[in-house]
């Protein structure tokens, strides 16, 4: 009698830049943006015709989000109150796009600690939020540059995608038009973000993580059984960026700065009023239906967003106010890194888990969307 194949998650990986900018030095790089712009615009302020903008601090940014400093592709371009954006030349059609090149590393690093050769993989998933272009695909492009046969596709479900794309790898297991698939999330964030916004310059990071499903009889010893996933998407324009192929300024920048209409911008305090009663009931619903309770749970990846965010989402779950293990995050290093956040937190820790402890891989964002994936060590 033969089996249903069953999804499981071999390994992951993950690509960190070179560059990273504390909150101390881009506290001082937009405070001076501000005592520029309140200078020349003096007059203008006085006869209340623009509005004067006010400093940041390392307190307002930690206490506000958690985040302590965060890893980017150019960090000059960033820190330069002129420009106040990643200063990235634009690669020729022959050369491998940026996206592509951190996303194969992630997915090198990714098969590496599986033992597994790119040859042995069927299909490749670019899920991200911050995507390069339309197409072709970022996902065909990381297949070819991986020497991969099979199919590849992009999906954006913005800070959800990575869970979505666990999902959508585990259901291509499930219906057996696939053994191994590669799920990678390439996040360069900071092209996106506003970074002349007092209320979010100080959010997102850039990295790169990577996910390979397979099937469990071909999974590497010490592997994670997927117990089950669930998804869901409630539409919301709280969290929006209208940056695409469709706006005419190049790359969100022209001579006068960046286009801020079309970059990310959010209402933060909707966002976690609506948000968070909503994951947290989304992942006790998935509980009771895999006959999980708060004390089967060893530890909680969520989304690294904000700290207060996952507080409260962990506790609603575990039933008590989780430690530092129970819950990690990774904000203090690599800030909000949309997608990939939740995958760097189980990448850095989950080599301590015992084979039988459950675990959560969770994240939320954009959408809304929101995705759980339960899985079990080997």
């Amino acid at each position: 009698m033969s089996h249903a194949p069953q999804p499981v998650i071999s390994s992951t990986g993950l690509f960190t830049p070179a560059e990273a900018i504390s909150n101390e030095e881009l506290v001082a790089s937009f405070n001076r943006y501000v005592a520029r712009h309140n200078r020349e615009n003096a007059d203008a302020i006085a006869a209340g015709e623009v509005a004067e903008l006010t400093e940041s601090s390392v307190e307002f940014i930690e206490k506000a989000s958690g985040i302590g400093s965060r890893f980017v592709v150019d960090k000059a371009g960033i820190l330069d109150p002129a420009h106040m954006a990643p200063r990235l030349p634009e690669r020729s059609n022959d050369e491998l796009s940026i996206l592509a090149e951190i996303g194969v590393a992630a997915a090198r690093d990714a098969l590496a600690r599986a033992g597994r050769d790119a040859g042995d993989v069927d299909a490749v998933l670019c899920a991200a939020s911050n995507m390069q272009r339309p197409y072709p695909a970022m996902a065909v492009e990381i297949q070819d540059a991986l020497g991969i046969d099979g199919f590849a596709f992009d999906m954006n479900v913005a800070c959800s995608s990575a869970t979505f794309g666990i999902q959508t790898a585990a259901d291509y297991i499930r219906a057996g038009h696939a053994k191994s698939v590669l799920v990678v999330n390439p996040e360069i964030c900071s092209g996106h973000l506003n970074w002349r916004d007092r209320d979010s310059h100080f959010i997102f990071g850039d990295v790169a993580t990577a996910i390979l499903v397979e099937e469990k009889s071909i999974a590497p010893a010490g592997h994670w059984d997927i117990l089950g996933t669930r998804l869901k998407t409630v539409f919301s324009n709280n969290i929006r960026n209208n940056f695409g192929f469709l706006n005419r300024t190049h790359g969100g920048i022209d001579q006068s700065g960046p286009k801020t209409d079309k970059l990310f911008v959010q209402e933060g305090r909707k966002v976690f009023k609506e948000v968070v009663p909503m994951v947290a009931a989304m992942i006790v619903a998935e509980m009771e239906k895999l006959g999980l309770e708060g004390a089967d749970m060893r530890r909680l990846w969520l989304h690294q967003a904000n700290t207060n965010m996952n507080r409260l989402i962990a506790q609603r779950v575990l039933g008590h106010e989780a430690s530092a293990d129970e819950s990690p995050t990774v904000l203090d290093t690599y800030g909000n890194t949309s997608s990939a956040g939740s995958i760097i937190a189980f990448h850095l820790h989950n080599e301590d888990m015992a084979a039988g402890d459950t675990g959560l891989i969770c994240s939320f964002g954009a959408g809304y969307s929101a995705g759980t994936v339960f899985v079990r060590k080997t």
